[in-house]
């Protein structure tokens, strides 16, 4: 399958390797250059879209606008083509965005996807893709070269972009846990160590836990997931559930931990940084 990449930062970077090593013809642009092993890389976004499938891997709404939209380049894309967006984005943009590609002739599909890139790099992201079910069965085999499992969330692209979106919130929510876990349990002399020892092996052995609880330990926020991108998220979370007149107490507690997260100073380490604040280490 012929295929172009918009964006090669540190997720996209791995997500071409893994399409070039299952033997896939890889053209990509990015806005900051540079260039990964066997794919060839072009000089506009535009030639990204001369393929069977585009894939868009950009940091947010704006710089998809950007690239995309306010440069018309959707209008000078390859015939029958496949636009899978898997970037986080808000679901009000998702929405604009099928309404867009439907004018351009152009199938979309949201396709974001839960995963660092350590686990990118493995070829095992979880993919969260909603469109049109033609259009997911021919660029299928390029997903599954990059990830563990495709989960269909059915036919309206929206519904994926709201997934992740909810699945980012809840991982805030669980860093907040344990901080707060650690709070209560530090306050009787047990150390963090021996009180992650039990949860990992008792009630909450999943990755989200098994991630960030050791940064807590250590009380080391190393890059991974910045914190910025982490508010972003928040907040779309938050600008998601506008219309839904439901109070959401706990997307509030942590929408302002982020916030005061990269309020100190603290926007390009790691989003579990957000745990120091309640450890009262911020």
């Amino acid at each position: 399958m012929q295929i172009g990449i918009i964006g090669l930062g540190a997720m996209g970077r791995e997500i071409a390797r893994n399409l070039v090593a299952a033997g896939h013809s890889v053209t990509a642009w990015n806005r900051s250059g540079g260039s990964v092993e066997g794919v060839r890389m072009a000089q506009t976004p535009v030639h990204a879209l001369q393929a069977d499938m585009a894939l868009t891997m950009l940091s947010d709404d704006l710089a998809i606008r950007e690239i995309l939209l306010d440069t018309n380049l959707l209008s000078q894309a390859r015939s029958g083509l496949v636009h899978v967006v898997s970037s986080t984005i808000s679901v009000a943009f998702a929405r604009e965005l099928m309404e867009i590609h439907r004018a351009a002739g152009v199938a979309y599909l949201s396709a974001p996807v839960l995963g660092r890139p350590d686990v990118a790099a493995k070829g095992e992201l979880n993919v969260l893709v909603a469109g049109a079910p033609a259009a997911l069965e021919k660029v299928k085999p390029a997903l599954e070269a990059i990830s563990k499992q495709i989960w269909d969330m059915g036919d309206e692209p929206p519904t994926a972009n709201a997934a992740k979106i909810a699945c980012n919130m809840m991982i805030t929510m669980a860093i907040e846990a344990m901080a707060e876990a650690v709070v209560l349990t530090e306050a009787e002399g047990l150390s963090r160590e021996c009180f992650f020892e039990l949860i990992l092996g008792t009630l909450f052995g999943c990755r989200p836990y098994q991630s960030y609880s050791g940064n807590i330990i250590r009380n080391e926020y190393h890059p991974g997931f910045k914190a910025t991108l982490g508010l972003k998220d928040l907040r779309l979370a938050k600008d998601a559930t506008a219309d839904a007149a439901r109070a959401l107490p706990m997307l509030d507690a942590v929408h302002r931990r982020m916030q005061d997260t990269v309020a100190a100073g603290l926007g390009e380490h790691d989003w579990s940084a957000m745990a120091k604040f309640t450890l009262g280490q911020g």
